[in-house]
Parts: structure tokens; sequence; C-alpha cells
């Protein structure tokens, strides 16, 4: 497995990264060791999870995994993220799977809610420290200086090495990245971004941030929460996804064409959807999020299918995206 440094930092990863929304939900821990396990393996040394996938259980199961010991926490790349706090799903009523706040100061990035949240995750984790810590969303109400300086605290303590941005437009990652500079901090290492063949949209303004500014820029949902696999789209939480992004990605249509040039190419629609976002060369890893040990297999085994021009000018022709970076995309 050939590694890329992420983005102007001297930090080596897998061109594939392990996503564990799925651990201690529908994912068993027999089944997510198995699958951290065999990772490992195949040379993916990034695992990417969050203080608030399934109430935390996500990072707890993670965290005995680690403590099997076997070099396993020297071997990854460990990210998680900060926003929204562990709160239980509440499946009878979708408008309030978050349930309720414990507290107006339980969410955000505050410096009060970063230090009470690094140090849950730490705990659950059971590790001294973050290799990337991920802020989950933008916070309008927080000041650049306060978070910077409450990452960088996190920095000298030892308890992260880089910091992240997570669902950030293009005008946030350049506004945050000229403040750390100001400060004399790093900035940010990387975006991780919601990207995909029916839902291109970071092509106008993220990806060339992230490109001019030397970031990292890690993908998500690479099979359009499974409409791309021939599914019909569902979020997170295993219901079917009301966001509008998710809704409105392609139609019967651009999918029959799709499913056409699949069968043509003798892959597995998955496959050639995972295979297109790991060809793109603003995009550093797309997050896998495999349920299953076969699954893994099937993703791994992608890096290994080569599309060549006319199928990537067939794919362009189906799903066009905004039509390349801004203003280009809609001026002259």
């Amino acid at each position: 497995m050939e590694y890329v440094k992420l983005g102007r930092t001297g930090l080596s990863i897998s061109p594939l990264v392990l996503g564990t929304a799925n651990f201690s939900w529908v994912t068993d821990e027999a089944e997510g060791f198995a699958i951290m396990d065999r990772a490992l393996e195949h040379g993916i040394n990034f695992i990417d999870t969050s203080g608030n996938y399934n109430s935390g259980r996500s990072e707890e199961m993670i965290g005995r995994w680690l403590a099997q010991g076997g070099g396993r926490r020297e071997q990854i790349v460990l990210a998680s993220k900060v926003y929204l706090p562990p709160h239980e799903y509440d499946a009878k009523d979708a408008d309030k799977r978050w349930g309720s706040w414990v507290g107006p100061n339980d969410k955000g990035l505050s410096a009060k809610h970063i230090r009470a949240a690094i140090e849950a995750s730490l705990k659950r984790l059971q590790t001294d420290h973050l290799d990337l810590y991920q802020c989950h969303h933008i916070d309008r109400s927080v000041r650049w200086e306060e978070l910077w300086q409450a990452m960088d605290l996190l920095v000298q303590q030892g308890k992260i090495i880089y910091v992240g941005s997570s669902n950030f437009a293009g005008w946030h990652i350049a506004r945050g990245q000229s403040i750390a500079e100001q400060r004399g901090s790093l900035g940010f290492a990387c975006e991780q971004s919601y990207y995909n063949l029916a839902k291109r949209d970071i092509e106008l303004e993220v990806a060339p941030a992230c490109q001019e500014l030397g970031l990292g820029l890690i993908t998500y949902s690479p099979l359009g929460s499974g409409l791309l696999a021939g599914k019909a789209p569902e979020s997170e939480t295993g219901r079917r996804s009301s966001r509008p992004s998710i809704m409105k990605m392609g139609n019967a249509e651009q999918l029959e064409k799709y499913h056409t040039l699949c069968e043509s190419l003798g892959e597995a629609p998955a496959d050639v959807a995972l295979a297109w976002v790991c060809h793109q060369p603003h995009v550093t890893a797309p997050i896998i999020g495999p349920r299953t040990l076969e699954q893994l297999e099937k993703n791994v085994r992608t890096l290994d299918i080569t599309l060549d021009d006319a199928t990537l000018k067939a794919l362009d022709e189906i799903f066009p995206g905004p039509g390349g970076p801004a203003p280009e995309a809609y001026a002259w």
C-alpha cells in the first residue's frame, strides 16, 4: 500500500481511512476488532471516529481494541472529532434523536467544551493523545482566537498532535488558517468533507482552498449513503435520510446510466463509486465505513481498480458536478 502525506504535514497516512460510525451499532465488538486487525494487516493506518458516534460507544470499542496492546496504538493515526456531545439516539422520534443537551456548554467549539470533550474522548479511547482532533462543524459563536488558543494548548500539553476541520466552507478554512498563521500556529492539517459522484459541491470552494493552503482533504460517504451502491439513501442512524443534500442527489435516469456503465466495466457500482473518489487528485484519502470484514476486503480491492480517461469522462457526463472551481464554474 502506497502511503501519502496529510497535506503539508510530514504525517504519512494510508490511501483509505477506516471510519467507525458503525462500530457498536450495526457492527458488534468481535466484528469491529476483526475489521481493525485486518485493516492493519492491509496497511490501513488511519482510524477515524468521533466523540458523538453511537453515544461514545464507538470510541469505547476502539479503546478496548487498543488496550489489547501488540503495538496497535503505535501503528495507527487516531483521529476523533469535537462538536456534539455523545447523547443517546431516540429511535422513536427522529426530531429528538440527539436527546436533550445536558447544559449550554456541552456542545460547540468553546474552549470549555473542547477541554471537556478531549478528556472524555481520551478516556473512552484509553490513550493519552490523539494524532488528529477535528472540529466536526463550524461554530459561528466562537471567535477563531478562542478556538486556536484552546487547540494550541492541547498541542502543548501533548494531548493532540494535529488539528483538522470537518464540514467547513472554503472561506471558513481560509479565515481560520489566516488567524492560525498570525498566531504562529500550524493551523489545520486537513478538512473532512462529504463527497461522492452525485454530490460534488466541494469542488467549487473547499477543494481549491485545501489545495491552495496545503491542507489534506479527507472525504466521507463515497457511496452517497448507499445511493451509488443501488440502495435507498439512509442516514448514519439507519433511518431514511431527510437531508436535502441526499434526497436531491441523482435521479432515475442518471442511476440507470451509471449502472449500465458499471456493468460494462464488470465492476459493482459501489466499487466504481469508491474508485472514482480515489482517482480525484484533490482527495487525499476517502473514508470507508465497512460494517463487516467482507465489506472491508471489497473496499481494499477498490485500490486496484483503474478507471481510464474514457471512463472518468463518462462518469463526469453522468454526474457533471458543479463545473469546476469557483468562480469559473459560474462566471466567464
